[in-house]
């Protein structure tokens, strides 16, 4: 019933920001990366290539929409998520963002309409210039995470601590460490693929990941 009650919470959510801005002409944005492997929070997910689609409808702050993650590998590592956000300015340099994610992994032995077969996560992001914070917790899981990135120039270094699915003994540890850049590969005068590259350490489970990713479509 508790999982139920959040599905609507959520549903409710979605609905509610897009009545907001329904009056209003609001650009919808897809697009569509491909990495050469899928990791998140320090954990990796799948053992190849990732196709990982973005829909999205922004407008006035308020963002809705779909990611999604799909290994060619396997189906197990398969991800369908929704997400709605609000971003709003502090200062001249400073942002707050209050996001809430469905996360839901398809197979068949998860139904979408159980409620048992989603994940809500709530999480802030406060951005102050350079530095970056970012706070979460997950239901039906019960875990929570914590990331610090600092942007130094081209690059980004961050940080990340949580318990739970994060760590190898599910008690709270740093978990996802690394520095990550981004640069284009120039086709010609007017086209260029966005290239993006990070070097990821778990030091709880002790793994270390090296990821690029291509942006395929984003329009």
């Amino acid at each position: 019933m508790k999982n139920k009650i959040l599905l609507a919470v959520f549903t409710l959510t979605l609905l509610t920001s897009l009545n907001a801005t329904a009056q209003e002409k609001s650009p919808w944005t897809t697009g569509v990366d491909l990495y050469s492997s899928y990791v998140w929070r320090g954990a990796k997910f799948g053992s190849g290539p990732a196709l990982q689609p973005t829909v999205k409808y922004s407008k006035s702050g308020f963002t809705i929409g779909g990611w999604g993650s799909y290994c060619f590998d396997t189906n197990e590592a398969a991800e369908a998520d929704l997400f709605t956000s609000y971003s709003f300015a502090l200062g001249k340099s400073g942002s707050l963002t209050l996001n809430l994610t469905d996360y839901y992994f398809p197979s068949a032995t998860s139904p979408y309409f159980e409620g048992t077969s989603h994940y809500f996560e709530p999480m802030v992001n406060l951005g102050l210039g350079k530095l970056t914070l970012t706070a979460a917790y997950m239901f039906n899981a019960d875990d929570t995470y914590f990331e610090a990135g600092y942007a130094a120039g081209p690059v980004t270094i961050f940080a990340g601590a949580g318990d739970g699915q994060y760590t190898k003994d599910a008690k709270f540890n740093l978990c996802n460490v690394g520095i990550k850049t981004g640069t284009a590969i120039k086709i010609n005068d007017t086209f260029s693929i966005p290239l993006t590259g990070a070097l990821i350490l778990n030091p709880s489970t002790e793994q270390f990941n090296i990821v690029i990713g291509i942006t395929l479509a984003n329009q």
